[in-house]
């Protein structure tokens, strides 16, 4: 009994050491000025030459101007709870722009109910995401962010309608809605 427990026992502890290998990082008050974290360091599509967004600010500022929820998604890449958000199943017309900088993100006639619990759209509007490798959680994903302000909107899956076969499964806190 005592080995089968030390087998358990020592499973468990490479299984979290392994895991928290992998856990992204969090985005602290020494930062840098974007609230980036270092998974996005590799030169995301939407920052300039530099790896600057149009819109920085340093952590302090960004905590300043967002809610702690909003904060948690656009600046530490943290996802709300599905189901959680009311933007989830918003059918009025519109568009949803970036809870952080306020650029107009995606339009309500791309947007559709993917049944995963988190606001879908197909396409992005022009010029407004960018996308960079996220290696988190043990698999590799395209995360989708703001191309002003880089602040993390979700992920793209390749699982989503025509015309594009996309689904960009958007966090509904990274996002504030317009109506027409």
């Amino acid at each position: 009994m005592k080995k089968r427990y030390f087998l358990r026992t020592g499973a468990a502890i490479v299984g979290a050491a392994a895991l928290f290998r992998f856990w992204p990082s969090q985005a602290t008050d020494s930062a840098d000025s974007t609230g980036l974290n270092e998974q996005m360091a590799s030169e995301p599509k939407g920052a300039d030459a530099d790896g600057e967004f149009e819109v920085t600010k340093t952590v302090a500022e960004w905590r300043k101007v967002l809610t702690p929820e909003e904060f948690a998604v656009l600046r530490e890449h943290h996802t709300e709870r599905p189901h959680s958000s009311p933007l989830n199943k918003l059918s009025a017309v519109g568009t949803y722009v970036c809870a952080g900088c306020r650029q107009p993100l995606y339009s309500s006639e791309a947007k559709f109910d993917s049944g995963t619990g988190w606001p879908s759209f197909y396409a992005a509007l022009d010029n407004a995401v960018g996308t960079s490798v996220d290696k988190s959680f043990l698999m590799t994903r395209t995360e989708v962010h703001c191309d002003r302000c880089g602040g993390h909107l979700g992920h793209i899956f390749d699982d989503g309608p025509a015309p594009t076969g996309k689904r960009h499964c958007i966090n509904g806190v990274a996002l504030k809605f317009v109506a027409a």
